[in-house]
């Protein structure tokens, strides 16, 4: 089966909207999905950027959860912006790469977005992660000693090294197995199409 490479950084808002609807959309396709958390952070720095485009450009931040409003309405999500705009999102990513290792991150993926767009919770507190965890059948102890080790640190830096050498600048991105990216939640249908070759050039 085709694979599909799913970046997204917890706290970007127009990852939430894939991450609701990626799983039936991929199993429709017939592509499997390889979750790849990573951090913004470091990639906005490297632009220049100070913190999210959306907080720098206020008029563009305010398109943004009027836009991200609009969608989460049609495909019956709820959503409320963070706050704080953005969220902290360093010790819930470090977790998915647990549960990435650990093979649990798509169900945690879906978790940490709904309590964060969608119930107002803080996902930069360890309560409200070890809530998660344990709601997904894993002992919240272990996850977050594991999730605060040297090993899933290093991993963590690594990933976000690869996602800058990949091209990647904003979230969500989208990566085929021959390397095509798409960026945005828009372009996820798209990016599916590529992915199982009914959309390439020459493709019937």
């Amino acid at each position: 089966m085709p694979k599909l490479e799913f970046w997204y950084d917890f706290a970007s808002t127009y990852s939430y909207l894939a991450a609701m609807r990626i799983e039936p959309l991929a199993e429709a396709a017939k592509v499997e999905i390889a979750y790849r958390p990573f951090l913004l952070g470091p990639i906005f720095k490297a632009q220049g950027l100070t913190t999210s485009p959306f907080v720098l450009n206020p008029t563009k931040g305010r398109y943004m959860a009027r836009d991200i409003a609009r969608t989460a309405t049609a495909r019956g999500l709820a959503f409320h912006v963070p706050e704080p705009f953005p969220a902290h999102s360093l010790m819930a990513a470090r977790i998915g790469m647990v549960a990435e290792e650990e093979g649990w991150i798509g169900p945690f993926t879906g978790a940490v977005f709904a309590a964060e767009f969608a119930e107002r919770a803080d996902i930069a507190t360890s309560d409200t992660l070890a809530r998660l965890v344990a709601g997904l059948g894993r002992d919240p102890e272990q996850v977050m000693a594991r999730a605060g080790s040297e090993g899933i640190k290093s991993a963590l830096r690594s990933r976000t090294e690869v996602a800058a050498d990949k091209g990647i600048f904003g979230a969500p991105t989208f990566i085929a197995e021959d390397g095509e990216l798409f960026w945005g939640d828009d372009r996820l249908e798209a990016a599916l199409a590529w992915a199982n070759g009914t959309a390439r050039p020459g493709a019937e």
